[in-house]
């Protein structure tokens, strides 16, 4: 078999192995909580500290690896990401599993970040249409079959599972890079930016910080506001580095391609709109609805069968389709979904969610694959490590900061609405411990503190509290969906890719050079 197409099984292995993690752990999330005594908060950092560090280090990542070598920086990527598993299936606490969660992503951002790069080296630009699809593809149905495969290990054998099994199959990744993978790297050596990581990190922590803290504090507590003014800062003074820098990590210089910009709104709205609600509908599921685990990652198979049969179609139309005729459709078809699963009542079936996980899957389908192209068609491959890595990062911050606003938005609505429900009721005299209780996640300890004649009131207004909070973020995901449609079909042009355009080059073979001319320079 060509190295070719070994690289692309050790590129799919590793980045499948590190984007199931995204989704995994959510199903997983009620027995985490009863383990560790968390709150709701507790939970929203378990998934943050692991989109917060592949955030952090995939620019970093990128340039190093263009550096350094690509296939040295995706295998020490492999070897960290393993060790980061062993030790979150083996975490003594809550804190313990953020830290380790933290390593997970360290690890994955370098392979993230190196992943398109090296197909892009590893295949010639009329080949990458199939590769870069087969990637989509399973970008999209990793995050998606996570609740699945999370359901069945957690319920099948315990959430430390879903980590364990990362070791085995970062094995076989490590073997096929080491034997089977080229290695590539960028002809110009640049310096390793390590202001820009450690600017870019402290910013985007300080904001996820903020944003988790807010429901808790208020948004005009000294936590929340210096939180969020020292993000502010940090990125201005991050934008202020970067172009200072003869060898920035980011060459600001990307964003005068409008393309380019297009390609990154997409990456964030994507994740921070299905992807990000995608837990808090798990814990509805769980939490709300009563459903095991398993139960609960097999409701989300509707979900993972549209991103997976769509995902298949959209990676061949990419290659003769201009992309943003992919991505903005694949938006509103996203957007769609979401408002289709509002509506949500206490005690409905979960049936209601299925024509929206249906749609809104679909719509994932068509946006990954081209997304992937994109990253790396506007600029030159030796540039593509960069490229792909700013691209990728867009993603998690979008997990990042979607979890973390929704979960704020989620919990202060809760938190209204149970007060709203029980104030003038027998209960009046402890509805706001009782409301702080269920915003947090603590529905049994507030049960349990209850008197039973009086519980029946207190799951009630928690299961309405939590189905109408969930209707609004829903609606919050929905405009972010819609909005990304618009702006990515405005900001993505065909002319912006490398050659003028984003088919094939025996497509465009027939046109002059002058005609390839005017396209690039805008007048085609």
């Amino acid at each position: 078999m060509a190295r070719k197409w070994w690289t692309l099984i050790a590129v799919c292995t590793g980045v499948f192995m590190l984007l199931l993690d995204i989704t995994i752990v959510n199903v997983a999330l009620p027995d985490i909580q009863r383990a560790f005594s968390g709150s709701l908060s507790d939970l929203q950092w378990v998934i943050d500290a692991y989109a917060l560090t592949l955030a952090a280090f995939l620019l970093t990542a990128g340039s190093t690896a263009d550096r350094l070598g690509r296939r040295r920086m995706f295998a020490i990527g492999i070897v960290v990401f393993t060790l980061g598993s062993a030790l979150c299936g083996g975490a003594t606490g809550i804190v313990f599993l953020s830290l380790a969660r933290a390593l997970q992503g360290v690890g994955g951002a370098i392979m993230f970040a190196i992943s398109l790069a090296l197909l892009a080296q590893a295949f010639k630009p009329s080949e990458r249409g199939i590769a870069f699809g087969a990637f989509g593809a399973l970008t999209g149905v990793a995050v998606a079959v996570g609740p699945v495969l999370g359901g069945v290990i957690t319920s099948g054998l315990s959430w430390r599972w879903i980590f364990f099994v990362n070791i085995p199959i970062g094995l076989v990744a490590l073997i096929v890079t080491l034997l089977r993978v080229d290695e590539s790297r960028s002809p110009v050596v640049h310096q390793i930016d390590w202001w820009g990581c450690v600017l870019f990190s402290v910013a985007l922590a300080a904001l996820v910080f903020g944003l988790i803290r807010s429901q808790a504090d208020g948004w005009t507590s000294t936590t929340v506001l210096g939180s969020l003014i020292a993000s502010a800062v940090l990125l201005g003074v991050f934008v202020l580095v970067e172009s200072r820098l003869s060898s920035p990590m980011f060459d600001l210089g990307l964003l005068r391609i409008p393309t380019f910009n297009g390609g990154l709104v997409a990456a964030w709205g994507v994740s921070a709109s299905i992807f990000a609600i995608l837990t808090y509908i798990v814990l509805y599921l769980q939490n709300i609805l009563g459903y095991s685990a398993l139960q609960t990652g097999l409701r989300f198979l509707p979900l993972s069968g549209a991103i997976f049969v769509v995902a298949a179609i959209a990676g061949r139309l990419s290659s003769v389709v201009p992309v943003r005729w992919l991505i903005a459709p694949g938006f509103v078809l996203v957007g769609v979904g979401l408002l289709l699963m509002r509506g949500v009542e206490p005690g409905q079936s979960w049936t209601h969610l299925l024509p929206g996980l249906i749609v809104s899957g679909a719509g994932a389908g068509l946006i990954n694959p081209p997304l992937a192209s994109t990253a790396v068609g506007v600029v030159a491959p030796e540039r593509a490590g960069m490229a792909s890595g700013i691209n990728s990062t867009l993603r998690q911050v979008g997990i990042a900061t979607g979890v973390a606003a929704l979960g704020s938005i989620l919990t202060s609505r809760i938190h209204a609405s149970v007060i709203d429900q029980l104030a003038a009721g027998p209960l009046a005299g402890s509805a706001g411990h009782l409301a702080s209780d269920i915003s947090s996640g603590r529905v049994p300890a507030a049960i349990a503190t209850t008197p039973p004649q009086l519980r029946p009131d207190v799951i009630q207004a928690s299961e309405t509290a939590f189905a109408n909070a969930l209707n609004d973020i829903l609606l919050v995901t929905a405009i972010v969906a819609l909005v990304a449609a618009v702006l990515s079909f405005v900001l993505i042009r065909s002319r912006d890719f490398v050659g003028g355009d984003d088919r094939p080059p025996e497509e465009l073979a027939g046109r002059s050079n002058d005609a390839r001319v005017a396209a690039a320079d805008g007048r085609a």
